[in-house]
Formats: C-alpha cells, structure tokens, sequence
C-alpha cells in the first residue's frame, strides 16, 4: 500500500481555507500587540506601586515633621498662657488639639514598615502624653490652683516629654529615609525593566507584522493576482490552462474559471450552430415576412414568407430601403418613425396598408425589434410582418353585419311605436262606443249587453297590450322618462299593496304584507316600481289556482334592497324557467289558455328594473315560486317625510337594453 505523498508546508499552507488564513493573518499580530500590552500594562502597574511608596514615604515624614510642629508650638503657647493668663497664647495649643489627631491617623494608614511600625507606637503613647499633659497645665491654670514652683515643674515635665517625641520621631525619620531610598532604588529598577519589556514588544510585533505580510502576500495576494490575470484572459474570450489544483477558495475559484473558460467556448460553437439552424429555419417560415435591416433600414436578409408576402426575391430586395413596402401617402414619414420608436423603446408595431411589388395593396401588422450587441450598440433592426388582409375583411363584413341589425332593432322600435300610436286611435273610438253602448244597456237584451261587456273587456286587453308595447318601445330606444327620486320603500309597498289587494282578493288569495321595522329609502321612479309589483303581484294572482296565498315583502342587503313577490301555487317547471323574462312567451300556454295575458309583463318589468339600476329574478320554492327585483338603497336625510323623502329628483332616460 502505497503511502501519501507528504506536501511541503508552502502546499500544506496554500490548501488551507481563506477563513483559517484570516485567521492566522489577524491573529499573529493581534496576539503579539496583546502581549505587548499586557506586559506593558503589568510593568506600568509595577512602576505606578513603587511610585506610589515614595509617594507614601515621604507623606511619612511630612506628617511626622508637622506632628512633632504642632506640639511644640503648643507647648510654648501653653507656658506663654501660664504665665501670662492670655487666651491668645492657647491658639497653638487648639490648634494643636484639632491636626495631631488627623496626621495620626494618616500616619497609622500609611506606615508598613516593621521598624517604623514599632516606633510609631512609641509616638502614639507619647503623643498621647504629651496633649494630655498640655491640657491638664491649661485646666490648672484656669482654675488658679497652680503655684509658681508647680508650674515650673509641670512645664519641665513638658519640655522632657516634648524631647522623647523629638527622639521618636526622628527615629521614624531615619527609617523612612532608608525607605525611601529603597523605594526610588526600586523605582529605577522598574523604569529600566519596563524600557527593556518596551524594546523586546516593538521587535517581536515587529516580526509577527512581518510574519503576517509574508503568509498573507505567499498565500493570497500572488494567487489573487494570477487570478486577475485569468478573468482578464476570459474576458478576451482566451480559453484558459488548467491550474494547480489548490484547495482553498482561490483555487476552486480558479479551477471554476478555467471550466468557464471551457463552457464559454463550447457555448461558442453551439450558438454558431444554432445561429445557423435559426436562420435555415426562418428562410422556410412562408407565414411570416421576416427579414433584417442594418442601422439605415437597409433590407439585409429575405425569408421565403417574405416573398411570398410581398412578392419580391431576395436578390430584388438586398441592400434596399424597407420604405419600398409602403404606400406613397406614408412613405416619407412612416418608416422613419417606426425605427426612432424602436431604438427609443426597443420595438414598434404598426397596423396598416402595405404594397407588393406588383403595385396591390394588402394589410399588415408590422412589428420592428432593434438589435443590440452585449454593451448596448445598436447592431440594426428585426422585422416581422403578418399578412392581416383576410382579418381585416372579416371585421369590416362584422362591422357592417351588427350595423345592420342595429339599424334593423331601430326600424323594429320605430314599428312598434309608429304601430303602437296609429292602433291607439281606432281602439280609443272602440273603448269609446262600448262605454256609450254600457250606458244605455238596459236597452238591449242580455246578451247583446254580454256582447256589449265582451267587447268592452277586448278593448281595453288590447290596449294594455299596446301600452305594454310603447313602454319596451321605449325603453328599447332610449327615450324612456324616468324620475328618479329618494322614496321611502316601507310607505310604497303599502300603496302597491292597496292597489293590488282587488286583484288577489279576485282570486280568492289571503294577499299578506311584511315590511320592515324600520324606513328603508331607496332610489327609484315610484310610478315604475308600482308598475313593476302590479305585474309580479297579477301574475302570482293568475296562476295561483291551488294555493292560499300572495305574499308582499322586502329585504336590504348592503347597497341593494329586494322587493319579493312569493305564492304557494304550482311553481314553473326548470326547463321553463329559462324562458322567463322574454317577450310573448307565455310558458305552459296550453294550460294557460284560460288565462289572459300577452307575455310581456315580465320582459317589460326586466326592463323598468334595469333602468333604475337594478336586477329582476326568479327562484323556485319547495311549493310556489319567488320573484325579485333589487333597487338602489339611498342615504336617509334628516328631513325627511314620508312617501317622498327628499324633492332631489332627476328626469333620467333609461339606458338601451
């Protein structure tokens, strides 16, 4: 088994990640300016304590110095009072009572050494004698219980007690001098170590920086270099060697390159190929013009579907100004402007006539797409036209088609009123008779007053058939007069209900109405909203053979509000249904024979309700049938009143159905 080769560390370094590199990079120099500081910190701290002692030493000696004053000076103000009684002498002495106690304490603070230690304490008991002593002469004297040789000897005493505190003293100044040259001893020692600590710092940072340059230059900056210079080579579309194969970022990152380089080249060849099998494709295209210009719109390539289209051959047309294929009346302008607009926006599409080489017009779509190399320089255009001229026949025959049966529905509305007005006339003269005839009835025998009722009752069905005919007429053209006002929906149902209520008690129906609680204002023509309750109520009321009753009721949703009319009788079969609503279909009209009617109650009503903005409908029921139609549900305003709410009413022409 054959062993692994063993890599050099110069190998070992260059496989390593970009992250471990960093890594190693920042954190050798970081790691030497730490400990750079550290020591520099911990030298500082040694040199700072060792300052600090001579500090301490000689605060030492300037309290022992202003202890052993401030009792002097109160002795000599003592014996200055005793033997005078002047309370200015005892200043010092006050003094004296308030600082010794103080420097004592920072004294007993400050000292550490042994030595002065011990005789501290010495001045501590001494000290304490001594303001003791100074204190009991002041008593004495004040009290005048102090003799002259008393005083001498007290003051004698003083003076000796004074001395030991000198003696003492000075012996913790001669320590503290021993001390304190010690303490500057070592403070030099520690200057000269932190010198020599500063120098070793800057010459190993020194290194670390140098050794931190020659890893990151070795391990990146070279191979970043070489691989500036391979994206440069790619760029020129070289194809690129392969590399080392180095496992950090940088070499995968080279190796991707030279396979790009790879990749580029055979893409090269593929579009070549591609190119060529595109341009053998769209020579064949015989639907589609499609051929090239350059930058002046000059033709440069000719398609089979071009000349098909167009009629010229490839070698007629090369190297010639598409404006050729436009009519003179453009010529000038258009092809202009359609490039402009394709190097503006990148492509322009047009509609309009284009002539063949044999002079026969024909009609195009025309889409023009500028060609652009990969930095944007405009390379010439694509030009794709589509022979539109069947298209366009074709809309030309609908066109004329709905126009005539447009003109057709307008001569049927024209009929039907002009029919409508001129059978008015003679039917009025009828109505007019009968009526006569009615009056003197009790003329005639029974059956000709039978006649006489016949003909009376055929008139009038004949003229609500021909109003029936004028309204749709009407609303058909346009002309149709509408009020549209805001109405209180609750106060209208009740007078459509007191209009209707002889129509369904002729039918022997319980005729019911349910209104809502509270005012409902809708928007509506009150006239057309009658009408269109009279109609659905009359027809519930007609075919309504079997059942009990006729119900009146309505219902708001959102911005619509619902009118119903709903009747238990036999209902209208599905297949029916569809029928509803269309013009002289009467559904079922064999079993209706016995039933008036003309079969535009329903249509005319679909049509009152779309004109004020609604919609009319039909649902079965388990037994019966519900009809609707929806109106606009209005804003109530503070003052209204009932039936009429507002007087803003608008006259309005219902649209064309």
């Amino acid at each position: 088994m054959r062993e692994p080769p063993i890599r050099s560390p110069a190998r070992y370094w260059a496989d390593r990640p970009l992250a471990i590199k960093g890594l190693v990079v920042i954190a050798l120099p970081l790691a030497v300016l730490l400990g750079s500081l550290l020591s520099l910190y911990l030298a500082s701290n040694a040199e700072a304590r060792a300052e600090d002692d001579v500090r301490r030493a000689f605060a030492i000696q300037r309290d022992t110095y202003q202890v052993h004053a401030l009792l002097a000076e109160a002795a000599a103000g003592v014996r200055g009072y005793v033997l005078t009684r002047d309370d200015r002498f005892l200043a010092p002495f006050r003094e004296a009572q308030r600082e010794v106690p103080s420097s004592m304490a920072r004294l007993d603070k400050a000292i550490e050494d042994a030595d002065v230690r011990d005789h501290f304490e010495e001045l501590q008991v001494l000290e304490a004698e001594k303001r003791a002593g100074l204190r009991q002469i002041v008593d004495l004297a004040r009290a005048g219980n102090l003799a002259e040789a008393n005083v001498e000897d007290a003051l004698l005493a003083n003076k000796l007690a004074l001395d030991e505190v000198r003696v003492t003293i000075d012996d913790i100044q001669r320590r503290e001098a021993v001390v304190l040259d010690e303490r500057r001893a070592r403070v030099e020692q520690v200057r000269s170590g932190f010198l020599i600590l500063t120098a070793i710092s800057a010459l190993i940072g020194l290194l670390g920086s140098l050794s931190a340059v020659y890893l990151f230059s070795t391990g990146i900056v070279r191979r970043v270099r070489k691989l500036e210079g391979n994206a440069e080579a790619l760029a020129r579309g070289e194809r690129l060697t392969a590399s080392p194969e180095e496992a950090d970022e940088v070499g995968r990152l080279a190796q991707r390159l030279v396979r790009a380089s790879a990749l580029l080249h055979d893409r090269e060849d593929d579009l070549r190929a591609s190119e060529e099998r595109f341009r053998l494709v769209i020579e064949k295209v015989r639907d589609y013009g499609i051929f090239a210009l350059d930058q002046n719109g000059m033709v440069t390539s000719w398609n089979l579907g071009a000349e098909r289209i167009k009629g010229w051959r490839a070698e007629d047309i090369l190297g010639r100004h598409f404006s050729s294929f436009y009519p003179s009346e453009t010529r000038d302008h258009l092809p202009g402007e359609m490039l402009e607009r394709a190097r503006k926006n990148g492509s322009a599409e047009d509609e309009g006539w284009r002539v063949r080489k044999d002079g026969s017009r024909f009609w195009a779509n025309v889409v023009i797409t500028a060609l652009r190399d990969e930095r944007g320089k405009l390379r010439g255009f694509a030009k794709v036209t589509r022979d539109m001229t069947e298209r366009r026949r074709s809309e030309e025959a609908l066109k004329a088609a709905r126009e005539e049966a447009e003109a057709a529905s307008r001569a049927k509305s024209e009929f039907l009123s002009r029919t409508s007005h001129e059978l008015r006339t003679p039917l009025n003269a009828i109505l007019g008779f009968g009526q006569l005839l009615e009056i003197d009835e009790d003329d005639f025998a029974s059956n000709h007053r039978e006649a006489i009722g016949q003909i009376t009752k055929a008139g009038r069905h004949l003229l609500s058939l021909i109003n029936d005919l004028l309204d749709i007429a009407s609303i058909e053209a346009g002309s149709s007069d509408l009020r549209i006002e805001t109405l209180d929906l609750g106060i209208l149902l009740e007078e459509a209900y007191s209009l209707a209520r002889p129509i369904v008690a002729s039918a022997s129906l319980n005729f019911e109405l349910e209104r809502a609680s509270v005012e409902i204002p809708v928007r509506a023509d009150a006239r057309r909203v009658t009408q269109i309750i009279l109609n659905l109520v009359g027809n519930a009321a007609k075919y309504n053979r079997d059942g009990t009753f006729v119900r009146l009721t309505c219902q708001a949703e959102g911005a619509q509000v619902q009118v119903m009319v709903e009747d238990d009788g036999p209902g209208i079969a599905e297949a029916a249904a569809k029928r509803l609503f269309t013009p002289f279909d009467r559904l079922g009209q064999q079993d209706r024979a016995k039933v008036e009617g003309t079969g535009l109650g329903l249509a005319l009503s679909k049509s009152l309700a779309e004109s004020m903005g609604g919609e009319i409908g039909f649902e079965a029921l388990p037994k019966g049938s519900r009809f609707w139609f929806s109106l606009a549900r209005a804003e109530l305003p503070a003052n209204s009143t009932p039936g009429h709410i507002t007087e803003d009413a608008t006259e309005s022409k219902c649209p064309t159905n």
